[in-house]
Protein backbone atom coordinates (compact mmCIF):
# COMPACT_ATOMS: atom_id res chain seq x y z
CA UNK A 1 0.00 0.00 0.00
CA UNK A 2 1.32 3.45 -0.65
CA UNK A 3 0.02 6.55 0.99
CA UNK A 4 0.83 9.88 -1.53
CA UNK A 5 0.61 13.43 -0.35
CA UNK A 6 1.21 16.29 -3.11
CA UNK A 7 1.81 19.96 -2.51
CA UNK A 8 3.06 22.83 -3.63
CA UNK A 9 0.09 24.39 -5.70
CA UNK A 10 -0.82 27.61 -5.66
CA UNK A 11 -2.28 31.05 -7.14
CA UNK A 12 0.46 32.38 -9.84
CA UNK A 13 0.80 34.50 -12.96
CA UNK A 14 0.95 33.38 -16.65
CA UNK A 15 4.60 32.82 -17.32
CA UNK A 16 5.80 32.31 -13.75
CA UNK A 17 6.90 28.54 -12.33
CA UNK A 18 5.68 26.48 -9.79
CA UNK A 19 6.93 23.03 -8.08
CA UNK A 20 5.02 20.30 -6.98
CA UNK A 21 5.78 17.49 -4.68
CA UNK A 22 4.67 14.20 -4.35
CA UNK A 23 5.62 12.83 -0.76
CA UNK A 24 5.23 8.77 -0.62
CA UNK A 25 5.35 6.36 2.42
CA UNK A 26 5.28 3.02 1.63
CA UNK A 27 8.60 0.44 0.83
CA UNK A 28 7.56 0.39 -2.66
CA UNK A 29 7.89 3.70 -4.31
CA UNK A 30 11.70 3.11 -5.33
CA UNK A 31 10.98 0.38 -7.19
CA UNK A 32 7.60 1.92 -8.95
CA UNK A 33 6.84 4.27 -11.50
CA UNK A 34 5.40 7.55 -11.25
CA UNK A 35 3.58 10.44 -13.15
CA UNK A 36 1.53 13.81 -12.56
CA UNK A 37 -1.95 14.06 -13.46
CA UNK A 38 -3.91 17.21 -14.16
CA UNK A 39 -8.44 17.68 -14.17
CA UNK A 40 -8.70 21.44 -15.44
CA UNK A 41 -12.08 22.29 -14.20
CA UNK A 42 -15.27 20.81 -15.89
CA UNK A 43 -12.84 18.74 -17.92
CA UNK A 44 -11.67 14.69 -17.37
CA UNK A 45 -8.38 14.02 -15.76
CA UNK A 46 -5.70 14.02 -18.28
CA UNK A 47 -1.95 12.89 -18.37
CA UNK A 48 1.08 15.29 -17.86
CA UNK A 49 4.37 13.11 -17.60
CA UNK A 50 6.02 10.21 -15.63
CA UNK A 51 8.81 9.05 -15.07
CA UNK A 52 9.84 5.43 -13.94
CA UNK A 53 11.46 4.11 -11.06
CA UNK A 54 14.75 5.30 -11.44
CA UNK A 55 14.20 8.62 -13.60
CA UNK A 56 15.88 7.59 -16.13
CA UNK A 57 12.93 7.79 -18.58
CA UNK A 58 10.51 10.20 -18.69
CA UNK A 59 7.39 10.91 -20.48
CA UNK A 60 5.43 14.69 -21.17
CA UNK A 61 2.33 15.40 -22.69
CA UNK A 62 3.13 17.94 -26.23
CA UNK A 63 1.09 20.85 -23.99
CA UNK A 64 4.06 20.97 -21.91
CA UNK A 65 7.28 19.56 -23.10
CA UNK A 66 10.20 22.17 -23.11
CA UNK A 67 8.07 23.76 -19.72
CA UNK A 68 7.94 21.22 -17.37
CA UNK A 69 10.15 18.35 -15.86
CA UNK A 70 9.49 15.69 -13.94
CA UNK A 71 11.89 14.48 -11.39
CA UNK A 72 12.24 11.98 -8.45
CA UNK A 73 14.21 11.62 -5.47
CA UNK A 74 14.10 7.79 -3.92
CA UNK A 75 16.12 8.56 -0.87
CA UNK A 76 13.45 11.18 -0.25
CA UNK A 77 10.97 8.76 -1.51
CA UNK A 78 9.17 12.44 -3.40
CA UNK A 79 8.66 13.10 -6.88
CA UNK A 80 8.58 16.63 -8.50
CA UNK A 81 7.38 18.43 -11.01
CA UNK A 82 8.84 21.55 -12.03
CA UNK A 83 6.83 23.89 -13.74
CA UNK A 84 7.93 26.94 -15.66
CA UNK A 85 5.99 29.54 -17.81
CA UNK A 86 2.68 28.41 -16.78
CA UNK A 87 -0.07 29.21 -19.30
CA UNK A 88 -3.74 29.75 -17.86
CA UNK A 89 -4.23 26.21 -19.66
CA UNK A 90 -2.35 25.02 -17.10
CA UNK A 91 -5.02 25.77 -14.68
CA UNK A 92 -6.15 22.69 -12.43
CA UNK A 93 -5.91 20.59 -9.78
CA UNK A 94 -2.64 18.14 -9.77
CA UNK A 95 -2.62 14.63 -8.91
CA UNK A 96 0.46 12.48 -8.56
CA UNK A 97 0.12 8.53 -9.40
CA UNK A 98 2.59 5.75 -8.54
CA UNK A 99 2.47 2.47 -9.48
CA UNK A 100 4.62 -0.59 -10.82
CA UNK A 101 4.93 -2.33 -13.92
CA UNK A 102 3.17 -0.05 -16.19
CA UNK A 103 3.90 -0.32 -20.25
CA UNK A 104 4.99 2.89 -21.43
CA UNK A 105 2.26 2.48 -24.31
CA UNK A 106 -0.20 2.46 -21.11
CA UNK A 107 1.41 5.48 -18.83
CA UNK A 108 -0.98 7.72 -20.28
CA UNK A 109 -4.17 6.43 -19.51
CA UNK A 110 -5.43 7.37 -15.27
CA UNK A 111 -6.73 3.72 -15.22
CA UNK A 112 -3.16 1.98 -15.26
CA UNK A 113 -2.35 3.81 -11.88
CA UNK A 114 -3.51 2.17 -8.58
CA UNK A 115 -2.39 4.50 -6.35
CA UNK A 116 -3.15 8.43 -5.91
CA UNK A 117 -3.34 11.85 -4.22
CA UNK A 118 -5.30 14.06 -3.02
CA UNK A 119 -4.60 16.57 -5.44
CA UNK A 120 -3.22 20.46 -4.95
CA UNK A 121 -4.65 22.97 -7.11
CA UNK A 122 -2.83 24.68 -9.36
CA UNK A 123 -4.43 28.56 -11.09
CA UNK A 124 -2.60 30.34 -13.30
CA UNK A 125 -4.06 33.90 -13.72
CA UNK A 126 -3.73 36.07 -16.77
Amino acid sequence: QVHLVESGGGLVQAGGSLRLSCTASGPTFGTSGMAWFRQPPGKEREFVAAVNYNGENTWYTDSVKGRFTISRDNAKNTGYLQMNSLKPEDTGVYYCAVDDNIPPKLISRSSAWDYWGQGTQVTVST
